[in-house]
């Protein structure tokens, strides 16, 4: 599986849909979480974001 394989990268940048809002988040990946279907993702100042899968439109 790709995200599987997003844990292995370093910092990285995905573009998702939150409440409607296009939103962007860049760091690394913290989590995986497929049975809620989730991503976290911890940003340069370690917060952690976390992100559903159906909302993401794009990984850079």
């Amino acid at each position: 599986m790709i995200l599987k394989a997003l844990r292995k990268k370093g910092v990285i940048t995905i573009n998702y849909y939150q409440n409607g809002l296009l939103q962007t988040c860049k760091g690394r990946v913290s989590d995986l979480n497929l049975h809620d279907q989730t991503l976290s993702l911890e940003d340069e100042q370690h917060n952690i974001f976390s992100i559903r899968l159906s909302g993401i439109t794009e990984i850079h």
